[in-house]
C-alpha cells in the first residue's frame, strides 16, 4: 500500500495541468454544493473547497462554482461515474469521473483503455484490490517531521505514518478524514495533498519497457480529459517520471 511518484514529479504534472485541474475542481465544488452552500455545514464541499485553494484556485472561480451548485447560476448537471479496467502491463486502473453525458465519457474512457493496449472492464473487476482510505501527503522540505505527523495525527485517528524518501503521508479510514484534517490544520501542519483516495493493496509492477511506456501514456490521456477527476492504479512505478 502507498504512493508512487516523488513529490517534484506529483508538483510537475500538477503544474503543467494547472487549467484543467481548475475545471475538474470547480466541477467537484458544484457538486457538493448541491448539499448546502456553506462548507461549515458541509464538510464535503469543505473538503473541495480547500482542494481547490491549495493548488491556487481564485476565490472567483470557488465562489462561481458553489453558486452553480446552488442553482444561483445555472449550470450542467454532472454525475459520478466510475469506470474499471487493466492497463498494458496487467496494471489495475480506476478511473472517477464527473460528467454531464455518460455516453461521451464511457466512449472516450474506452477510447483511451483501446488505443494503449488496456482492457476496459466491467464495474467490480479491480476495485476488489483497492481500499478506500483518507491521505495526506507532506513534503519533507516543508520542515514537517514525524515526530510532529505522530502527535498530531494519530491523536486524531490516523492509522498509519508511512515515510518515503521525500515525503510523509499519513492514512486514515474516511470516516477519519475531517477529524485528521482539522487536527493537522489547527497545528499549522498543511498538506501538500489530501484527498480520500483508493489506495491499493494488491500491487503490480510491470517489466517491459513498451508497456510502462503505453502504460504512462494512457493515464496522461486520461488525466487530461476534463470529465474525469481521478485515476488510481496499483503500478508501484512511478508513472511521472520521463
Amino acid at each position: 500500500m502507498g504512493r508512487h511518484g516523488t513529490i517534484a514529479g506529483r508538483k510537475a504534472a500538477q503544474d503543467s495541468k494547472r487549467a484543467a485541474v481548475f475545471t475538474k475542481y470547480a466541477r467537484l465544488i458544484t457538486v457538493a454544493a448541491k448539499a448546502g452552500g456553506d462548507p461549515d455545514y458541509n464538510p464535503s464541499l469543505r473538503q473541495a473547497i480547500d482542494k481547490a485553494k491549495g493548488i491556487g484556485m481564485p476565490n472567483d472561480n470557488i465562489a462561481r462554482a458553489i453558486k452553480k451548485g446552488t442553482g444561483e447560476l445555472g449550470g450542467e448537471s454532472y454525475e459520478t461515474v466510475t469506470f474499471e479496467g487493466y492497463g498494458a502491463g496487467g496494471v489495475a486502473v480506476i478511473v472517477e469521473t464527473l460528467t454531464d453525458n455518460r455516453n461521451r465519457t464511457t466512449a472516450s474512457v474506452k477510447h483511451a483503455f483501446d488505443k494503449y493496449n488496456g482492457n476496459f472492464g466491467v464495474p467490480g473487476c479491480v476495485s476488489y484490490m483497492f481500499s478506500r482510505k483518507g491521505v495526506f501527503v507532506f513534503d519533507k522540505e516543508e520542515g514537517v517531521t514525524e515526530d510532529q505527523l505522530m502527535e498530531v495525527a494519530l491523536e486524531a485517528g490516523a492509522d498509519d505514518i508511512i515515510e518515503y524518501e521525500d515525503s510523509f503521508e499519513v492514512v486514515c479510514e474516511p470516516d477519519a478524514f475531517t477529524a485528521v484534517s482539522d487536527a493537522l490544520k489547527e497545528a499549522g501542519i498543511n498538506p501538500m495533498e489530501a484527498d480520500v483516495e483508493m489506495v491499493p493493496s494488491v500491487e503490480s509492477t510491470p517489466t517491459d519497457a513498451s508497456a510502462i511506456k503505453s502504460l504512462k501514456k494512457m493515464i496522461e490521456i486520461l488525466e487530461d480529459d476534463d470529465d474525469v477527476q481521478k485515476v488510481y492504479t496499483n503500478c508501484t512505478l512511478d508513472l511521472y517520471e520521463e
